[in-house]
């Protein structure tokens, strides 16, 4: 009798069938409605919530080898996913700020169908809150709850979320700043397919917009005064480094699988052999295979503390994202540089992999914060 399959197994046989159909969504930048259907058939929604609320309680470890899985097939399926593992990991933190009959509700729904939540935060005259400055996004207390409005951009899988954790400001005489959980579909809720993106084209990463849209008193997540939130969470940096880090690591597996077919199947006449037999294009595929390694190593290390609840600055998580990046990203320029103009065909999916994988440069924190953070904790400043 065959033993049942792992996460990862699983998700790397799905990840196979999603490979097949992400040119096309990359193409018509749709969103793979399918693949979050047979996520769910899978199991592989609830991963990551904590067990006394419904979840399966996986390690960040076993988190990052779906993840990465997921992103060899298909990056934008990966990165909606990543955000889905992030807000339920999220729920089982110590003093966390979700009430339990909520993250208990949310964790409910996502094992009966596909449902989904993602932090919403970014703003068209905000930009990213990690820069600092106070949302738009207002919330006003009302007799019958708070009423919510505001425009967010950038939201990662707005076409299928069942729930937004938006990120606003009370309208009190001293404001207060938080999350505020709200359902998909609610009155004077809108999406606005706004998402026309090089990379990860198929997320739905487009706005939402809140007019006046009523939620419940008790679906205020946590409000502090602005300061309270200076620094952010370590924890979920820290988390946020393992999952986006194994994507696009994913993302340059896929790159570095594609080549290797191609250097064999590649035989110029003028050299009567497969590319694969020059030295060159060995030295150079050697040299992309330790860009991997070292990334495989490094995220593995630091799930691996994680998980064993070592603690881990923000400052560390956010100089292992930016490593892990640019390997992702230079594992993928090496695989287009043996492949010149067949890579960047669009009949060949080494290009989108390549548009994919910069995106990993524009999440929070970027490169000149980590430098800056680090460059200061170093000096003493």
């Amino acid at each position: 009798m065959n033993a049942p399959l792992t996460w990862g197994q699983t998700a790397h046989a799905l990840a196979a069938q999603f490979a097949v159909r992400a040119a096309g969504h990359d193409r018509e930048a749709s969103f793979p409605f399918e693949n979050f259907a047979q996520l769910h058939a899978a199991g592989l929604l609830t991963l990551a919530a904590p067990r006394e609320l419904g979840g399966q309680g996986a390690t960040l470890a076993q988190l990052a080898e779906v993840i990465g899985a997921i992103g060899q097939g298909d990056a934008a399926t990966a990165l909606v996913l990543a955000m889905q593992y992030l807000q339920h990991r999220s729920m089982g933190r110590p003093g966390g700020r979700w009430p339990e009959a909520l993250a208990r509700r949310l964790v409910h729904q996502a094992a009966q169908g596909v449902s989904l939540v993602n932090s919403l935060r970014v703003e068209p005259e905000l930009g990213s809150p990690a820069r600092g400055g106070l949302p738009a996004t207002l919330a006003r207390r009302t007799p019958q709850g708070w009423r919510l409005s505001g425009h967010k951009i950038y939201c990662t899988g707005a076409p299928v979320l069942a729930w937004y954790a938006v990120w606003a400001r009370t309208d009190e005489a001293e404001p207060r700043v938080g999350a505020f959980l709200v359902p998909a579909g609610l009155p004077g809720t809108r999406i606005v397919q706004t998402w026309d993106h090089l990379g990860l084209r198929a997320s739905g990463s487009h706005d939402v917009i809140f007019e006046d849209v009523l939620i419940d008193a008790g679906n205020a997540l946590e409000l502090r005064p602005p300061h309270g939130w200076a620094g952010g969470d370590p924890g979920l940096q820290a988390d946020m480094t393992v999952l986006l880090g194994a994507l696009y690591t994913g993302v340059a597996r896929a790159a570095r699988d594609w080549v290797v077919g191609f250097l064999h199947q590649r035989k110029p006449a003028s050299l009567g052999a497969a590319l694969a037999s020059l030295p060159r294009a060995q030295e150079a595929v050697g040299q992309l295979e330790g860009l991997l390694l070292a990334n495989e190593r490094l995220l593995a290390g630091l799930a691996r503390d994680i998980d064993a609840g070592v603690p881990v600055s923000a400052v560390d998580s956010g100089l292992l994202k930016t490593i892990a990046t640019h390997n992702a990203v230079r594992a993928v320029e090496a695989a287009l540089s043996l492949s010149s103009n067949h890579g960047l065909s669009r009949s060949n999916p080494l290009e989108r992999h390549l548009r994919d994988v910069l995106c990993g440069r524009v999440h929070t924190p970027q490169d000149d914060s980590v430098h800056l953070a680090a460059g200061r904790r170093a000096l003493g400043i």
